[in-house]
């Protein structure tokens, strides 16, 4: 199975793909790390935004995406960009999405067997995030059979 994991920071929703057969997980490249949006009041940048993650996610054979959760109030809270940009992920036809939150990723990381350091992955420091996500799920799935 492949699931693309998605941190919104900003205008950018910046992706991790991987997959995991036999307990082995795979990073592969991909042409970009991130989807950035321009404008976004218009309904154009928001339509071009969530056709080009589409094209992303359809040419790299994704089965999920799973967002990175942020709070909805307080001082962490994500800024309302990041909430239209999720909302046209979630929206795009036939492409699961799950919301994970921070504490779950956290948690996750710190009960996982696996030890993976990032800098040997080969991706960007910006990506950390969203592979922690991608990973975190894996992590979690792995004690809950059948649950990918």
């Amino acid at each position: 199975m492949k699931i693309c994991g998605v941190e919104l920071k900003g205008n950018d929703a910046i992706v991790c793909i991987m997959s995991r057969e036999n307990g082995l997980y795979d990073i592969p490249s991909i042409r970009v790390q991130k989807i950035a949006i321009a404008d976004t009041g218009g309904a154009e940048q928001v339509r071009a935004f969530q056709f080009t993650f589409a094209k992303l996610m359809e040419d790299y054979k994704v089965d999920k995406v799973v967002i990175r959760g942020r709070a909805l109030k307080g001082k962490f809270s994500g800024g309302p960009v990041g909430f239209k940009l999720e909302a046209a992920i979630q929206l795009i036809q036939d492409l699961p999405v799950e919301i994970i939150s921070g504490s779950a990723v956290k948690k996750s990381l710190a009960k996982s067997q696996v030890d993976i350091d990032f800098r040997d992955t080969g991706l960007k420091q910006y990506q950390e995030s969203a592979f922690e996500t991608v990973f975190s799920y894996f992590e979690q799935s792995a004690y809950k059979p059948n649950s990918i």
